[in-house]
């Protein structure tokens, strides 16, 4: 069952005009409305439906390589220990990030993986972040 509706005085006349036309009609309107101003009628409900579905948590993290630090032998340690580069490999990543560009250490670990290796290079004076 329908519940009341409580109609502002400003459409009351629009909302009379409305209640008297076809249904075949109010579909046509609803379709000119809709090209007219570029909405869906249906968005509401999808952006609601959205909104309501509980977020899924992130399983699967990546680590970058920011700023290297003063001690930058022992970061290449690290990056060799966690990406197992060769030594040339790991001390250009280690270059490019020292020059400002940072580097992609690890892609696709779990959240525990991608916090171990940031306390490894973070030991070593290097910043990573975890995204």
């Amino acid at each position: 069952m329908a519940e009341e509706v409580q109609v502002p005085e400003k459409f009351q006349k629009l909302v009379a005009e409305i209640e008297k036309m076809p249904v075949v009609e109010l579909a046509e309107l609803v379709k000119v409305l809709e090209a007219k101003f570029g909405v869906s009628t249906a968005a509401p409900v999808a952006v609601a439906a959205a909104a309501a579905a509980p977020a899924e948590e992130k399983t699967s993290f990546n680590v970058e390589l920011k700023e290297v630090g003063a001690n930058k032998i022992e970061v290449i340690k690290v990056v060799r220990g966690v990406t197992a580069k060769g030594l040339k490999e790991s001390k250009d990543m280690v270059d490019a990030a020292a020059a400002g560009t940072a580097q992609l250490v690890k892609e696709g670990v779990k959240k525990e993986e991608a916090d171990e290796i940031v306390k490894k290079f973070a030991a070593a004076g290097a910043k990573c972040e975890v995204k």
